[in-house]
């Protein structure tokens, strides 16, 4: 919780610029709350940087035909960069987040769900970032992103943490798995 105000103090400025980006190159508001699933399949709001417009359906970005027709103007630069996720901090210092832990699934995932609960993957705080962010993101089926999830369920610990964080700064980076 510290750790993320922290950054949250360190990341007003690019934070404020970004939130006058999108709210002068598309209308609506800056941020979209997304219904995600939480730690015991709890509903918890997720904010993000609004990357695509507002009357885009309420599913999965891969599940859409034609994703790139659903983007703002500056909503695929908020993706590759991965900028949209910087709100998050706001759920991590609520403590509905943590930085590292399986991605919370939308609230529509029921698949996923289901055998994230079977598996006892449902126990763990979701994360900014995960093992199955690392491994692919949503690239891999969803039985083998769980598999991941349940690896991390097994092996967490700080140092596998920080492993995640780096490979995730490093796909950040290198724009590596980032398709919108």
């Amino acid at each position: 919780m510290t750790l993320a105000l922290v950054a949250g103090l360190l990341l007003a400025l690019p934070i404020f610029m970004l939130t006058l980006a999108v709210r002068l190159t598309s209308p609506g508001p800056a941020l979209y709350w997304s219904d995600r699933i939480g730690r015991h399949n709890r509903l918890f709001k997720m904010p993000k940087f609004r990357s695509m417009r507002i009357d885009t359906p309420a599913v999965a970005t891969h599940l859409l035909s034609n994703p790139e027709q659903w983007l703002t103007p500056i909503g695929s630069f908020l993706r590759r960069s991965s900028l949209d996720e910087l709100p998050q901090l706001w759920s991590i210092f609520k403590g509905d987040m943590s930085f590292v832990g399986p991605r919370p699934a939308l609230f529509n995932q029921d698949d996923l769900m289901a055998l994230r609960t079977e598996k006892g993957v449902h126990t763990l705080v979701p994360g900014l970032t995960g093992w199955a962010q690392v491994n692919g993101r949503d690239e891999i089926p969803i039985p083998q992103k769980v598999e991941m999830d349940v690896e991390y369920l097994e092996k967490q610990s700080l140092v596998f943490d920080v492993k995640i964080l780096w490979m995730t700064a490093l796909k950040v980076v290198t724009k590596d798995g980032v398709t919108h």
